[in-house]
């Protein structure tokens, strides 16, 4: 990431407007080109579920499952451990609970059938410890072709909030030493700035 990036990752994050950003009114804590990513992934993957851990206001969510409607296919299942008003959407199911424990992630597994293709981003606590335990719990649910996407691994210092590390992105590099089913897609950096540089790992085998 060169010097001019770095900066601007600076300027773009800590300028906030990503705490003021919406989608059909549904407030979006995302960059906006993380959200095209999206858009060109779901089109490439066309998955049948996404998992997403970490629910926030569930605008993400909605940004989901309108894409799901887009392309005629998919539901998204989105866990959160607090509980509040979101968007209603067909496509949509939320779970109350904690990412990691054993009955949510049951629940998820129950929703899934072998045939499915999915696709899971993990966007709830941010510590590499949580992150860690979430990747190793939900990897195997993803299919061959598709991703396991790590968000916010801009922080702890990369370049973004140095003393929050080692953080998502600590997680993924002890991950992708002792699992060799993933790559990450450097081509997900093709925007420049990203909130998940890194974080866009592909499942190859």
């Amino acid at each position: 990431m060169g010097d001019f990036v770095k900066s601007f990752h600076h300027h773009y994050f800590d300028s906030e407007v990503w705490l003021d950003t919406y989608w059909f009114g549904h407030r979006v804590l995302k960059c906006p080109l993380d959200l095209f990513n999206y858009q060109e992934i779901l089109f490439q993957v066309k998955p049948d579920v996404i998992v997403e851990c970490g629910t926030n206001q569930g605008g993400s969510a909605l940004f989901l499952a309108n894409m799901c409607d887009l392309l005629g296919k998919g539901k998204v299942i989105t866990v959160d451990i607090q509980e509040m008003e979101r968007p209603e959407h067909g496509r949509i199911s939320y779970l109350l609970g904690d990412t990691t424990s054993t009955e949510i992630v049951n629940k998820i597994k129950e929703s899934i059938l072998p045939s499915d293709v999915v696709l899971v981003i993990l966007d709830s606590d941010h510590t590499e410890p949580h992150v860690l335990q979430e990747m190793r719990l939900y990897y195997g649910l993803v299919s061959v072709g598709s991703y396991l996407i790590v968000e916010d691994t801009i922080i702890g210092g990369n370049p973004i909030a140095p003393h929050l590390a080692p953080g998502p992105m600590g997680a993924v590099q002890q991950f992708l030493t002792e699992n060799d089913q993933f790559i990450v897609d450097e081509s997900r950096h093709k925007f420049h700035l990203t909130f998940n540089p890194n974080g866009y790992l592909l499942k190859v085998k």
